[in-house]
């Protein structure tokens, strides 16, 4: 299949939705948080993703593997790819606001790229892409310097989600080294994995049965599985494997767009002019290490 070209208005279709999906995941953590803890919201995350896309992959006729390389691997991205940053997130996002998480993450393709530098070969720097992490890095320092400076402590939530960008740039490295499987398999493979691992801690941690959710809550959270983690989960694969990875990039300057004005407009969080001043630095950034060196 080759990825050069023109992507299709069903791609653009897929992207859109993809960025609808992700962009407003935040949003859902936040109105989730009311009633769930972090381990709640990435149990009921990647197990209901599980189940979805388990089913999704028999009906397809595809089976699970049977060797322990490939239970490895998954188990790997299942950490790297899922529970460490929904954890991390969704801890983060006790302190941070929805929209500033979206700007903070961000900062996870030019993190990616970094890494890239000296784990992927051909996938070296140039002045272009240090320009932009450095514009990229600055934006950040936009959105942290007011916890810096301020004596309430939401600068650990903040870092918190960094974490997660960098979980998610160390993901993106391991599926380009690792050896691959249907993408499909290895999303059901890689949410049942870490569905084995986080669900007995949370039903352990929480006694969810002796909990009360609200419906909002409960709501966001089911929506939290269903959508941004299996069906996002399902359209990333199909966006990558008709379009290519660099198209399925365009998402990286939409998202904190999308994130930021859900949040000020669905929420009613504060409308920033620092913020807003941020996310231009870092998907500009982002923008200027994708330029060719002539």
């Amino acid at each position: 299949m080759s990825h050069n070209t023109t992507p299709t208005l069903k791609n653009w279709l897929f992207l859109l939705l993809l960025i609808l999906l992700w962009g407003t995941s935040f949003m859902f953590t936040a109105v989730s948080l009311e009633s769930f803890s972090p381990v709640a919201i990435v149990s009921l995350r990647v197990l209901i993703a599980a189940i979805i896309l388990t089913v999704f992959m028999y009906v397809k006729g595809w089976r699970l593997p049977r060797e322990p390389l490939a239970w490895a691997v998954f188990l790997l991205l299942g950490i790297m790819g899922n529970l460490l940053p929904f954890f991390l997130i969704s801890t983060g996002q006790k302190d941070v606001s929805s929209g500033i998480t979206g700007l903070l993450m961000a900062f996870m393709p030019l993190v990616t790229m970094i890494l890239a530098h000296y784990f992927v070969s051909g996938e070296s720097l140039n002045r272009f892409k240090v320009f932009g992490f450095v514009m990229g890095i600055t934006g950040v320092a936009v959105v942290l310097w007011p916890s810096l400076v301020s004596a309430h402590g939401n600068l650990l939530g903040s870092l918190f989600i960094l974490f997660a960008t960098f979980s998610y740039a160390i993901n993106a490295i391991l599926v380009r080294r690792l050896p691959s499987y249907n993408p499909v398999v290895t999303a059901a493979g890689v949410m049942i994995i870490a569905s084995l691992v986080i669900v007995p801690l949370w039903l352990w941690h929480d006694l969810p049965w002796q909990q009360s959710y609200s419906l909002n809550a409960t709501l966001s959270m089911l929506w939290l599985g269903v959508g941004p983690t299996a069906f996002g989960t399902l359209l990333l694969f199909a966006v990558i494997g008709s379009a290519g990875p660099t198209f399925l990039s365009y998402i990286n300057y939409m998202i904190p767009i999308v994130a930021y004005f859900t949040g000020v407009l669905l929420l009613g969080e504060a409308f920033e002019w620092q913020s807003l001043g941020a996310m231009l630095l870092i998907i500009l950034g982002i923008a200027i290490t994708r330029k060719r060196v002539a």
